[in-house]
């Protein structure tokens, strides 16, 4: 199994990037797909997910943030737009193995990560 992202940069506030998630060793179309980041200090924070029929956001990244996938080329994407400082992190593509529902939300396990794209948001 092979998961590897691209797209990560530094950019200046306000700007856009778009990362890629090419994925190989499973079935893709039948997978469900986040995005997960994970600033310095800090513990993983779900961005994204997609399955075949809906898609998910954190709250801070709605409307600033698209996930989309094409199952034909096996990959993930990850349009990021109107770009903060506190995005600055190192972004991963991950499958999810299970999603629990709980009283305030669901909650995602990922069996498989990729290695992970820098993306830094300075002036």
């Amino acid at each position: 199994v092979q998961l590897v992202e691209s797209g990560g940069a530094m950019v200046q506030p306000g700007g856009s990037l778009r990362l890629s998630c090419a994925v190989s060793g499973f079935t893709f179309s039948d997978a469900d797909m986040a995005w997960v980041r994970q600033a310095p200090g800090k513990g993983p924070e779900g961005v994204s997910a997609i399955n075949n029929g809906q898609t998910v956001y954190a709250d801070s990244e709605k409307g600033r943030f698209t996930i989309s996938r094409d199952n034909d080329k096996n990959s993930m994407y990850l349009q990021m737009n109107k770009l903060k400082p506190e995005d600055t992190a190192r972004y991963y593509c991950a499958r999810i193995a299970v999603v629990t529902t709980t009283p305030i939300g669901d909650e995602y396990a990922y069996d498989y990560w990729g290695q992970g794209t820098q993306v830094t948001v300075s002036s």
